[in-house]
């Protein structure tokens, strides 16, 4: 993480203004308790249109100011070229920095990776959606794409080398109709239309036999499916784990309707290295697919993360949970207290919320009393709108 070590440094007045970047204001740390703790601050900083926040660091010895992790942002070089203002700014007395941006490599434009900013506020299509979860090395996807050029596919995949493998492969072949993202598949659902998916292939999935809750299927992904599913659509479950089968066949023949088909060893037209060394060791191959047999009503997706109420800002942390509160499908974890100097009844609340499969972090600006979001909203994920709607309710 770039990051500047320095001996000793002017203050920095906020706000202010140096070389295209604005400091905007300076929070420290609040501390309510009897322990000593080390000082923070968090510095809020605009550069090159972007909202983000440095973390200064005061130790006896020397300081350090660094990039913060939650409120990261790209290319890289803009947080970098912030740190180095702020030294030359401040006069500061550097003994370390690796925060050179000379020969940075540019980042390439991938222009068939998205993100789920993307798929909430942007994409259409008139196209019959196909998606693949875990894709792997691509070949599966690729081939599918290949085949049906009048299918948009959308390929989900957790693993950054898969995707940059499967993305060279896309270039190469010269294919058009992939949309591949970094995300949570059981989040991701929630930001596709009802009734306009053809296909959900969930091909070797990962068993997680000792993690079983962070398997893909569950009663809230198989209905979730079955809602972006066309009638008569399927979701193509494919594995080699027995166990894993097996539960996935419990769950689908609990559902109150539906119809099942259920194969072992069949012969798909492509297949995966994985799978092809599995053939070797003659390891069973286990297929069950559901067929979608209704059509959904198309949801309204809750998009309010605004705070009405005005609040004493001491005061309120003061009472607030230290500890993380835990519900069925969400939690939210109030974390850190942050100051603003100069600035009656100001500062940053850090928060973790959400889903526990992909978890949040943000900052809630508090502005002379009024709660916002710091960077922006969050994704309205059902969780995220529960774990908001939580947190308001205590934030008076």
């Amino acid at each position: 993480m770039p990051h500047i070590v320095f001996s000793e440094n002017n203050k920095l007045i906020t706000p202010s203004n140096s070389d295209g970047v604005d400091f905007n204001f300076i929070a420290k740390s609040y501390n309510n308790s009897d322990k000593p703790r080390k000082i923070e601050y968090k510095i809020g900083v605009t550069s090159q249109n972007k909202e983000f926040l440095l973390t200064l660091k005061d130790n006896n010895e020397n300081k350090m100011i660094k990039a913060d992790k939650v409120t990261r942002v790209t290319p890289v070089t803009i947080v970098k070229d912030a740190l180095n203002t702020y030294s030359t700014f401040t006069e500061a007395k550097v003994t370390f920095s690796n925060t050179n941006n000379f020969n940075q490599k540019l980042e390439p434009q991938k222009e068939y990776l998205k993100d789920i900013n993307y798929f909430v506020d942007e994409f259409k299509t008139n196209k019959e959606i196909q998606i693949e979860i875990g894709f792997g090395s691509g070949r599966h996807l690729l081939y599918q794409a290949q085949c049906n050029p009048d299918v948009q596919f959308i390929g989900l995949e957790i693993h950054t080398p898969s995707i940059e493998q499967m993305l060279k492969q896309v270039k190469i072949l010269g294919i058009k109709n992939i949309l591949a993202i970094n995300y949570d598949a059981r989040l991701f659902m929630e930001f596709i239309k009802s009734n306009s998916v053809g296909k959900i292939f969930v091909h070797f999935p990962v068993p997680w036999d000792k993690k079983p809750h962070r398997r893909v299927y569950s009663n809230e992904f198989i209905f979730e499916a079955k809602r972006v599913l066309k009638y008569n659509g399927t979701l193509e479950l494919r594995t080699d784990s027995r166990k894993y089968f097996d539960f996935c066949v419990g769950l689908l023949t609990n559902l109150p309707n539906g119809r099942i088909e259920i194969d072992i060893n069949k012969n798909l037209p492509i297949s995966s290295k994985y799978e092809d060394r599995w053939k070797k060791q003659n390891k069973n191959i286990y297929d069950v697919t559901l067929y979608s047999n209704s059509n959904d009503d198309e949801i309204e997706q809750e998009k309010d993360f605004s705070f009405e109420q005005k609040i004493d800002l001491v005061a309120v942390f003061q009472t607030l949970p230290k500890k993380s509160q835990v519900f069925d499908d969400f939690f939210y974890h109030i974390e850190e207290l942050f100051i603003i100097e100069n600035k009656e009844n100001s500062g940053l609340i850090q928060v973790t919320f959400g889903s526990f499969n992909r978890p949040v972090s943000k900052y809630l600006l508090i502005d002379k009393g009024n709660i916002s979001y710091f960077q922006g909203e969050p994704i309205p994920t059902s969780s995220n709108i529960k774990a908001h709607n939580k947190m308001k309710e205590i934030l008076r």
